[in-house]
């Protein structure tokens, strides 16, 4: 059960391989992010900076295009704004919308989603969308990349929800376009390379496969949603941990050529033990990858 004040929605182009998923907090919540990867395409994740003077974001956009993408974030800040959702600056209202991108140009067309895209994801945008796959953001992602495309196996979008005392809800929402391989909870191998010999993408990389092509090709991206009250260092610490699902599941992780980046928001509601969620959440992200690829 996802936290009803957390919407999902989503659009999916799958005649050219791409699509944007959209989580919309409309009252509000405590954004974080986290990026350990190398190659990130992002917007707005200065302003969730614990430093920093906004407090609360409206929308998190996942999306396909490589940073062509990240235009669809346009399209939900006009949607939000219609519907008189942001922060009040002045006379007028702003959204707080924050973004991240995977790159799947080399999936089937050359296509991204732009703002059109974008404002039909958030329109579509529903309480306790659970679903999962070839959909939204996920539609082009590909894994196991180290070969290239021909050799990549499936990616997708996948969630997983876990639910703590006290009525705690923590949520993932993952897209796994990872360079390395995916595995499940036991370590064995459910999707990546395909090679003849069934070598791993670990592998291949000491055994000195060439890697000059694979830059910016690859980016896992996701977010955790939870009700726990949280301030926001303590989002921002979440999101941090959240890539400990990550490095569980992705053998490697974090690469040069990713740009693995975490989100998290908070709807501010249920006190909490932090570290019983910060556990929570690094299950709930191994278990969101896994379903991204069954």
């Amino acid at each position: 059960m996802i936290n009803d004040k957390f919407l999902i929605g989503h659009a999916t182009d799958e005649e050219n391989g791409t699509g944007v998923t959209v989580i919309l907090a409309k009252e509000g919540a405590v954004g974080g992010v986290s990026v350990r990867g190398a190659a990130p395409g992002t917007r707005e994740t200065d302003l969730l900076n614990p430093v920093n003077a906004v407090q609360t974001v409206h929308a998190v956009v996942l999306a396909g295009g490589s940073a062509f993408g990240l235009d669809a974030s346009s399209g939900v800040m006009k949607y939000l704004h219609e519907q008189g959702v942001g922060f009040q600056a002045g006379k007028h209202i702003v959204p707080i919308v924050t973004s991240a991108i995977i790159f799947d140009l080399n999936y089937k067309r050359f296509a991204f989603p732009d703002q059109l895209m974008g404002y039909e994801a958030a329109k579509n945008a529903s309480v306790n969308n659970v679903l999962q796959g070839h959909i939204g953001a996920g539609c082009g992602a590909t894994v196991g990349k180290i070969l290239g495309p021909d050799s990549a196996g499936k990616g997708g979008l996948g969630m997983a929800s876990m639910q703590l005392k006290e009525g705690v809800t923590v949520t993932a929402i993952v897209v796994t376009n990872a360079l390395g391989d995916i595995y499940d909870e036991k370590g064995e191998f459910l999707a990546g390379v395909k090679h003849p010999d069934q070598r791993s993408s670990i592998d291949l990389l000491l055994a000195g496969a060439q890697t000059e092509d694979l830059a910016g090709q690859n980016t896992t991206i996701g977010c955790v949603l939870t009700n726990a009250k949280l301030s926001k260092s303590e989002v921002n610490k979440l999101a941090d941990i959240s890539h400990d699902g990550l490095a569980l599941s992705i053998k490697p992780v974090h690469t040069a050529f990713d740009g693995d980046t975490m989100f998290a928001l908070s709807s501010n509601e249920v006190d909490v033990d932090f570290l019983i969620l910060q556990t929570a959440c690094v299950q709930v992200v191994q278990q969101a990858i896994v379903n991204s690829v069954k």
